[in-house]
């Protein structure tokens, strides 16, 4: 493409939750959602056409494995990991442009992403993650968007924004209540907490939780808008 010219094209907006893909949704992004299934996700970017897109990113909430992060915390990646691989994440993302997010007193950091394929639910699992590969963070969709941008030769980056800090564990619940196509099952909601009151307490919290993280990422929407600063990691 010449030198200055825009390149019309979309970028593909990658998420693992509805909430998620409604915020990515609009002019020049494709948005796919995962339902926080990675085989899902893997499966969609199989048949889908590189040569429609302009780059890739991974877009949602994620666990924290920093301690230091808080709900509602940023971590735009400077690379992402899982097992022995890596990826670098490239994007012309400076001072400037982050301060605009317009996010209050929310942090936005940039470190380390680590992909998992199933929930890390457990304070102890965070923990250990976060000591084995010094990550700011863990989802399900990172490391396999940044798979499929390095295979077809795309640019990659990743913004994820803290729902679940290190300190909180997972409820059970709070991920076998997603339906297939990503959004919540309110009745497996309402017959577990009728089963077990207990319940109520940690999923009030990680509602609240979750809340914030999604208040924070609607605020990074105009990192999508911005998404012309995509460029190729620095090998």
């Amino acid at each position: 493409m010449p030198v200055g010219q825009v390149d019309p094209r979309p970028v593909l907006i990658v998420t693992g939750l509805i909430q998620e893909a409604r915020i990515a949704s609009g002019p020049g992004m494709t948005v796919i959602c995962s339902s926080s299934d990675p085989q899902q996700l893997r499966a969609l970017l199989t048949v889908f056409d590189p040569e429609t897109i302009r780059g890739v990113i991974s877009f949602g909430v994620a666990g924290g494995l920093d301690p230091s992060l808080k709900s509602g915390d940023i971590v735009v990646a400077t690379e992402v990991l899982a097992g022995d691989a890596r990826w670098l994440a490239g994007l012309a993302l400076n001072d400037d442009v982050m301060a605009g997010f317009g996010l209050g007193r929310r942090r936005v950091v940039r470190g380390r992403l680590a992909g998992a394929e199933q929930v890390v639910a457990a304070r102890h699992l965070k923990e250990a993650l976060h000591l084995e590969t010094g990550a700011a963070a863990v989802d399900m969709e990172s490391h396999i968007a940044a798979e499929y941008a390095d295979k077809v030769g795309l640019p990659f980056a990743a913004l994820r924004v803290v729902s679940d800090p290190a300190h909180r564990a997972l409820p059970p619940l709070a991920m076998a209540a997603i339906k297939a196509n990503g959004d919540i099952d309110l009745r497996k909601v309402l017959r577990s907490v009728a089963r077990n009151p207990r319940t109520l307490r940690d999923l009030v919290a990680t509602g609240i939780d979750f809340n914030r993280a999604l208040r924070s990422l609607r605020g990074c929407r105009g990192f999508l808008l911005g998404s012309e600063g995509l460029v190729p990691a620095n090998l």
